[in-house]
């Protein structure tokens, strides 16, 4: 798990970096959740998330939002965060040139980001959105959503109410050719407290579906 140190827009970025075995392997990258609420790269789900990916043979990448950590700059309530996670992913396609695509994920706040990026990247073909917060931010950018992906939430969540996920999820689920998976956990919170296997069960079930298709 190598750590490594890139440039974004505000200067220094710190992050973990796991290359895949295959030169042509595609790419992940993992959001953190807010920043002013203890999210870091080291969050256990961001953790899990990372590992999910990797053993699947992606190359892998988490790090820290502007601020955080060894990161330089500070919080910029989502504009920087943005380009923070597009010069990450500038990042990762440099030293993979022969990546045949590329996945997103996020938790909380990084689902928001996740989600953005999604808007601006084509070659970004699959997202995983845990937690997202459809209360708290805007998600109208998602018009169309261009890629196929996951939401999972849990139907205990005070921060973010399942009623705000579901109609984000209906609104993108009337896009021609896009499939959004929608997946609730029963009983876990906004942090998936003790329900941290069901949610991982759920994010590695779908990407193995998604993979199975792609070979």
């Amino acid at each position: 798990m190598p750590e490594v140190i890139f440039t974004g827009p505000a200067g220094r970025l710190e992050g973990r970096y796991h290359p895949a075995k295959q030169k042509n392997a595609p790419i992940a990258m993992i959001l953190h959740p807010h920043p002013q609420f203890h999210g870091t790269m080291n969050h256990q789900i961001v953790y899990q998330c990372y590992y999910a990916f990797a053993h699947r043979g992606f190359s892998v990448l988490r790090f820290n939002f502007r601020g955080v950590g060894r990161s330089q700059g500070s919080f910029d309530h989502g504009t920087g965060e943005l380009s923070d996670a597009a010069s990450a992913l500038d990042w990762a396609q440099a030293i993979n040139p022969e990546a045949r695509a590329c996945w997103v994920a996020g938790f909380s706040f990084g689902a928001w980001i996740g989600m953005q990026l999604l808007m601006r990247r084509p070659e970004i073909e699959g997202f995983i959105s845990i937690a997202p917060p459809a209360n708290l931010y805007d998600f109208s950018f998602l018009a169309p959503c261009p890629s196929s992906g996951l939401i999972v939430h849990g139907d205990k969540d005070a921060v973010v109410p399942a009623k705000d996920v579901n109609t984000l999820v209906e609104k993108l689920k009337t896009q021609k050719g896009i499939v959004i998976d929608q997946q609730v956990i029963p009983g876990a919170n906004h942090f998936f407290d003790g329900k941290l296997e069901p949610l991982m069960e759920t994010v590695t079930g779908y990407l193995d579906m998604r993979l199975a298709n792609v070979r």
